[in-house]
């Protein structure tokens, strides 16, 4: 299979143009389990979960603390592999991905953003924007920073390229951790906890911009989050409690 080819079109079937079948989920799981063990204990982190995520959606998933929700995340966004059931992007069973696939696909078509920001303190912002897109050979230079400044002007950051991660407020941390995600062109934000370390303002405003994200340009996200208040503004809530989907 040539990657390439492959992965330009691997969200959406229908891309070429040519008639064919309703396009399946974004990604499908099922019957998925994660468990740990150590020599004494087995902790069961994702009991049977099915799940199903279409392109374009902004689904959020809540349960208390230790519920499986990051576990989820991780499982979702190719970081982790369940121990039984069957993870599929656009019908393609994960298992069937080389190694080479399944690193293009993260870096690709994956963008993630974290609660704790994951910035690099040493490195202005506009370096760690354009940092996962060192990884990318057809990507040059140039394009790197183009595509590097037109995020952070989507994150309204612009003026604030030649900063450090440290001389920014919190909120502001978090607009350049999403704006590194958006410097991929990504078809599916992961976002755990992404205003968890902000205030109600600071907050209102990074779920305000999510909220653009998806309904203006189209990106699919999933967010993990303890706020119901953020939650109620997406458009399906999905619950957990003890490794278990509840609703």
């Amino acid at each position: 299979m040539n990657f390439t080819t492959a992965q330009s079109n691997l969200f959406d079937p229908a891309a070429t143009g040519v008639a064919v079948a309703p396009a399946p989920a974004m990604i499908k799981l099922t019957d998925i389990e994660k468990v740990y063990q150590t020599k004494t204990i087995e902790t069961v982190a994702l009991n049977r979960v099915n799940l199903t995520i279409n392109k374009g959606e902004f689904v959020s998933i809540m349960g208390p603390s230790g519920c499986g929700k990051s576990t989820l995340l991780s499982i979702i966004g190719l970081l982790d592999e369940p121990s039984s059931g069957q993870v599929e992007i656009a019908g393609r069973p994960v298992t069937s991905y080389s190694d080479k696939e399944l690193a293009g696909l993260r870096n690709q078509k994956i963008g993630f953003v974290f609660q704790s920001y994951h910035l690099i303190n040493d490195l202005s912002v506009l370096d760690n924007v354009e940092l996962p897109l060192l990884y990318r050979r057809s990507v040059s230079g140039q394009e790197r920073r183009q595509r590097a400044h037109a995020a952070l002007d989507k994150v309204g950051l612009s003026a604030r390229t030649s900063h450090f991660p440290s001389q920014l407020s919190g909120g502001q941390r978090q607009r350049v951790a999403i704006a590194r995600a958006l410097a991929g062109n990504p078809e599916l934000i992961l976002a755990d906890e992404p205003t968890g370390n902000l205030d109600s303002v600071m907050g209102e405003e990074i779920m305000d911009l999510l909220l653009h994200l998806n309904r203006h340009e189209g990106v699919t996200i999933v967010m993990v989050t303890h706020d119901e208040h953020q939650a109620q503004k997406t458009e399906r809530v999905i619950r957990f409690f003890d490794g278990s989907q509840v609703s």
